[in-house]
């Protein structure tokens, strides 16, 4: 009988007769002792998970956090009813910060699911559960408007976004669903109309997340890209199935890698309110990956916008744009083809060295990454022409194994503490089932990191910085903005399951800020693209203006807020629009807001 051979036995014996008998033993023990024990979230273990700690430095000020959703008038509550343990369920949802009705502050949108998608048409109809739309008053109160608007949807809501798609001068609002994605044009009154069919961007069916707004091609308005996760379908013999995952068994239902990635959709704007889509021909429909998250980012600054999507259980994808329509996948020499679970997606400059890095949370024991963009540094060693790359750094800087025992999701860079550097802060929450109840899902607490600098990295300060983060949620959707417009930067987190979370930033006041509200011209209201550079006190900072997503959410539309640390005035503040126009503004006093309009050329 012919002896059946290992892969690893059949490489042993290959050693051997390459090497000799001493260096096929030695290999041989190497490849067949035990395996390591396999890490278990929560579990200590020698050697790993007692040194995960940063302690948390003595320069650091605390900055508090106090959750005020419901003093502040919003009462919003996600999920109607008891979960059917099926995945669209428990991937929801997110919200947008805009100002829709132009008045000057921050409007919110919140995407919510009806119920479990065992509900009748009726039911789902009938659902409490709806998208909710609330209107800034001002003084830090909310008013919700939704019904009176036209934006109180019900479905299995997933994200959110604003633009103005047809340059009248009015937020417009995109929202995805496991369903079909609707558009809602402002009418600029106080109302909306749903123009998802006669703009092009409605009728197709599928599991839609993320949504993110970019002028790629430069002419002026705003094409839109929407993620697809998953081409989910309920199948009984597959309800009947567990998957292992750590220990812990799940329904195969909730497991993404039983279904096949779902496309990706890139609707090219026409002008004059209509779009067609376009990302097959252009080879960004990204086929292979199970999208939840992307980012319009000029990474290499070339001037042409870029595209990163973050894919779960599939490798990562990053589309360099060429111009003129073009497209290459340089997701793998960029090294960021990384095959995680990858939900939530944040961008900036953490390093203030003049490009853009990614954040990105994942699955549980996978560890944050954190992709540190090496542009800059080829440009100061004179290789500006290199190719664009990347490294993650999470461990480097503390992101890596503080992050293993969660599951992540909504995240931005943010500079809490008003002190010039972006700070980090990510959402958690479980996909895991509690044992006690299975309709319920495990909560966790979040993590707030400080940024302690490029030698020190980051500190998860969580812990010092208030009750609100003491908590332990179901996490999802997160975005930030300034609500209340006292310099600092405030964050509505999405609870699967639960209750709206509005966390106030009560920030020490002996820090400045300038916040930039950007106007552009044409069909790019907000300036979506542009890149703001602010000098002050000796320090410089870079952003580029909505080019991050979180997680089925979006942060303030159109401003970008800075913190100075102890300068009273900007020295320079400088706009490079899309498309190549600068502007600069000198000698700024700080703790104001600056509105900048695009002219009509030049500097």
């Amino acid at each position: 009988m012919a002896r059946s051979w290992t892969r690893r036995q059949r490489l042993v014996l290959r050693t051997a007769l390459a090497g000799g008998l001493v260096v096929a033993v030695a290999a041989a023990l190497l490849l067949l002792r035990p395996a390591p024990a396999q890490y278990v979230p929560g579990e200590k273990m020698e050697g790993l998970t007692e040194d995960l700690a940063r302690s948390i430095p003595a320069n650091y000020v605390p900055v508090k956090f106090t959750e005020v959703a419901r003093e502040a008038g919003i009462d919003f509550r996600h999920f109607h009813g008891q979960r059917s343990s099926q995945l669209p369920e428990d991937m929801g949802s997110g919200a947008a910060w805009g100002d829709f009705d132009s008045d000057g502050d921050q409007d919110l949108y919140i995407v919510n699911e009806a119920g479990p998608l065992t509900l009748s048409a009726a039911q789902v109809a009938a659902s409490p559960a709806h998208n909710a739309l609330y209107r800034n008053e001002g003084q830090g109160r909310f008013a919700e408007v939704s019904q009176g608007a036209g934006v109180d949807a019900r479905g299995w809501g997933q994200g959110a976004s604003w633009a103005d798609y047809d340059g009248d001068g009015h937020l417009d609002l995109v929202a995805t669903s496991y369903g079909e994605n609707q558009l809602f044009h402002n009418r600029g009154n106080g109302t909306f109309a749903d123009a998802s069919r006669q703009a092009g961007v409605g009728g197709a069916k599928g599991f839609w997340s993320g949504a993110s707004w970019g002028d790629y091609d430069r002419d002026g308005d705003l094409d839109l890209y929407v993620c697809g996760y998953v081409q989910y379908h309920y199948d009984q013999d597959l309800a009947r199935q567990q998957t292992k995952q750590y220990n812990a068994l799940i329904p195969a239902t909730l497991n993404p890698s039983s279904y096949p990635p779902e496309r990706n959709l890139l609707y090219r704007n026409q002008g004059e309110g209509t779009f067609v889509e376009v990302a097959k021909s252009l080879a960004v429909d990204n086929l292979a990956g199970r999208s939840l998250s992307a980012s319009w980012t000029d990474f290499d600054e070339d001037g042409w916008l870029d595209l990163y999507v973050a894919n779960d259980v599939s490798d990562n994808a990053m589309f360099h744009n060429k111009g003129k329509g073009q497209f290459e996948d340089i997701s793998h020499p960029a090294w960021v083809a990384d095959y995680r679970g990858a939900m939530g997606l944040a961008v900036g400059d953490w390093n203030n060295d003049g490009d853009q890095d990614i954040y990105i949370t994942h699955w549980i024991a996978q560890e944050n990454a954190l992709y540190d963009n090496l542009h800059a540094d080829n440009a100061a060693a004179g290789q500006r022409a290199a190719p664009l790359r990347f490294m993650d750094a999470a461990d480097r800087y503390g992101l890596g194994q503080s992050t293993i025992d969660y599951v992540g999701w909504g995240t931005a860079f943010v500079d809490f503490d008003r002190d010039g550097r972006p700070d980090l802060l990510s959402i958690n929450g479980s996909t895991f089932e509690r044992q006690d109840n299975r309709s319920l899902l495990v909560p966790m607490k979040s993590q707030l990191f400080w940024n302690g600098g490029p030698q020190e990295g980051f500190y998860d300060v969580a812990v010092a910085s208030g009750p609100a983060l003491a908590g332990e949620y179901v996490g999802r959707g997160l975005a930030v903005a300034d609500y209340d417009e006292d310099g600092d930067a405030d964050a509505l987190v999405v609870v699967n399951g639960g209750q709206a979370l509005l966390w106030r930033n009560e920030a020490t006041a002996d820090r400045h800020w300038l916040k930039v509200r950007l106007r552009g011209q044409g069909g790019n209201r907000d300036g979506f693209g542009a890149r703001v550079r602010v000098v002050a006190g000796g320090k410089a900072q870079s952003r580029q203006v909505a080019a991050t997503s979180s997680y089925l959410s979006q942060h303030a539309a159109g401003e970008e807020l800075f913190g100075l640390g102890a300068a009273t005035a900007v020295d320079t503040l400088e706009v490079a629009w899309l498309g190549g126009q600068v502007q600069t503004l000198t000698h700024l006093p700080a703790d104001q807001q600056v509105e900048v309009r695009q002219s009509g050329g030049g500097r």
